[in-house]
């Protein structure tokens, strides 16, 4: 393809210049205004400088070297340093049949796959999952649909909260106040209120308090009755987490809890003293970070004073397992920006208890959900969100515009509709931002049919199948050649070919966001190719081309909104 054919022939004209230069950042990106080219490079400037050469000069040397004329015309320098690529159509034709063709769709698979675990979800046993878990899941399986799409090796992991004190009081409800038909009912629903309960009265008297650490330890222990109930909390809990992933068309490669690492914290601990990485502070064992500038003054706790594990050695654990199990090159943790400093005392921790791990390291952190108040999303009455009651009411909303707009279609595919469009409008939402900002829950917004929103883009895909089922049984011709010769046509063709510069783009900076702008754009290319080119009434050659052209249109949304988790749809 194209692109990846230029950006290889300007690394390797760089490296006959500078044969030491490091030219993993010597990227081609598509040019920000198209008048001044398709692609563009800013990354000579920094090289330059840094070589103390004259920034134009280098440039101008680069461009000597480069062999582009069979599918550029002459590379321009501007400002500073830059170089802007303009394509030969003939060049562009080539690449639009071979992807008719079903050669490529823009993108390569990587020539060196690497292993990467993601971390993302993450709920906690016996409560319902609410609004603030699904950014985590979202941008997890994103993340991870998107490595895989490019042909790396991904291992997705649930780390539940399936251990710790709550256990205690968890097990005191469970004795003493339980109901065993709210159980079935709704079995989370029912441990939640165990919680509140006993957690009230241990504010109040001492004695229920006792009771419940005494029921801790003997969990820990392994008496027999707490931890069959345990366990059963453990399942009820799992089968509701899988209904709700399920619905989101969420999936792991692993789950595992807190608790599969529990024999190995002594271990992890000891280690750490031995190496003199950990040492005793007012009883508890401590790691100060006295050479790391923005942790000098926040030490972590790896072992309490009463001698109990926490967090930080759980993901200790957790990551030494990852190393041994999986050897990842990169491990990606996604959870919201309030456990910023936990992953950067993690990483520098596990940097010095192994110091040669050659892991990349990655919190990709995200921002809250506000509602329209500007406040935490939360009901009226100041509750959490559940996040299945959250799913019911955006396949209601989008069920009650589908059945207004269609009310001709059956019931069963109004409600099909209104699933897909309820639920991608929720997922598109939370990832078409930037991922460290807040963003406020909207529903008018979400469901909105214009806008950057996921029921446009289906729409979009609707509008190049409604195409093909115009055409019935009628067999598609292969064009030869695509001539271009309408302005929409080529702005589209154009901006098909950056699809896998895209990828890479979401892939290396872990943000989805470019990929849901670029399929945003798309659709408006689209819109305007199929406003301006007419398809079905064009003749000959021509109508073959269009055709071609709506259907890798058609393949690439496709191929995107199902990258970003969302299904797709025949009609609206």
């Amino acid at each position: 393809m194209i692109h990846f054919v230029l950006q290889e022939k300007l690394q390797r004209a760089v490296l006959e210049i500078l044969p030491d230069a490091d030219i993993s950042s010597v990227l081609i990106r598509p040019c920000p205004e198209p008048k001044f080219g398709d692609y563009q490079t800013n990354a000579l400037i920094g090289l330059a400088k840094r070589n103390k050469l004259n920034p134009r000069d280098f440039a101008t040397q680069v461009i000597d070297k480069i062999e582009v004329t069979d599918f550029c015309q002459p590379i321009e320098i501007a400002g500073p340093g830059f170089l802007n690529f303009r394509l030969k159509i003939d060049a562009l034709s080539a690449t639009l049949v071979d992807a008719a063709k079903g050669k490529h769709l823009f993108y390569r698979t990587a020539l060196k796959p690497r292993t990467i675990v993601i971390d993302y979800s993450s709920p906690n046993i016996a409560k319902p999952m609410h609004v603030g878990h699904i950014r985590s899941t979202i941008l997890g399986y994103a993340l991870a649909k998107t490595f895989r799409l490019l042909g790396h090796k991904v291992v997705t992991d649930n780390h539940i909260g399936d251990w710790g004190t709550q256990f205690g009081k968890l097990l005191v409800g469970w004795k003493q106040h339980l109901d065993h038909k709210a159980l079935e009912r709704d079995a989370l629903a029912e441990m939640e209120r165990l919680y509140k309960l006993v957690n009230n009265d241990c504010d109040k008297d001492e004695s229920i308090l006792a009771s419940a650490r005494k029921e801790l330890v003997k969990l820990q222990d392994g008496n027999t009755e707490n931890r069959a109930i345990w366990r059963k909390m453990i399942n009820l809990s799992r089968h509701q987490f899988d209904e709700i992933y399920s619905r989101l068309r969420v999936e792991f490669d692993e789950t595992l809890g807190e608790s599969f690492y529990n024999n190995r914290l002594k271990g992890v601990v000891d280690e750490l003293m031995a190496q003199g990485i950990a040492e005793e502070s007012e009883g508890a064992q401590v790691v100060f970070f006295n050479n790391h500038k923005a942790l000098k003054k926040q030490p972590a706790i790896v072992q309490k004073s009463d001698g109990a594990a926490n967090y930080t050695t759980t993901d200790l654990a957790t990551l030494e397992h990852r190393q041994k199990t999986w050897r990842p090159s990169e491990v990606i943790y996604v959870t919201d920006g309030r456990q910023q400093l936990h992953f950067q005392q993690l990483f520098a921790l596990y940097d010095r208890w192994k110091p040669n791990h050659g892991i990349k390291l990655n919190h990709v952190w995200f921002g809250a959900i506000l509602g329209e108040d500007g406040r935490p999303f939360k009901t009226r009455s100041g509750e959490i969100i559940r996040l299945a009651d959250l799913l019911d009411e955006a396949e209601q909303r989008a069920y009650k515009t589908v059945s207004k707009k269609n009310p001709d279609l059956p019931k069963d595919e109004r409600h099909e509709i209104a699933r897909v469009v309820g639920l991608g409008a929720i997922k598109y939402a939370d990832l078409s931002g930037n991922r460290h900002s807040d963003y406020v829950f909207n529903w008018d917004t979400m469901l909105a049919l214009v806008g950057n929103t996921a029921p446009y883009l289906l729409y979009a895909f609707t509008r190049v199948r409604s195409i093909f089922r115009k055409l019935g049984d009628e067999s598609l011709a292969q064009p030869e050649s695509f001539a271009l010769d309408q302005l929409e046509e080529l702005a589209l063709a154009k901006h098909l070919l950056r699809f896998g510069l895209v990828l890479e783009q979401v892939v290396d900076e872990c943000r989805p966001n470019y990929l849901c702008n670029y399929l945003y754009e798309l659709a408006g290319h689209f819109g305007a190719f199929y406003e301006n080119c007419p398809v079905l009434q064009a003749k000959g050659e021509t109508r073959t081309q269009r055709l071609a052209l709506c259907k890798i249109t058609g393949q690439l949304l496709q191929t995107g909104l199902e990258t970003l988790g969302l299904e797709t749809i025949e009609r609206m």
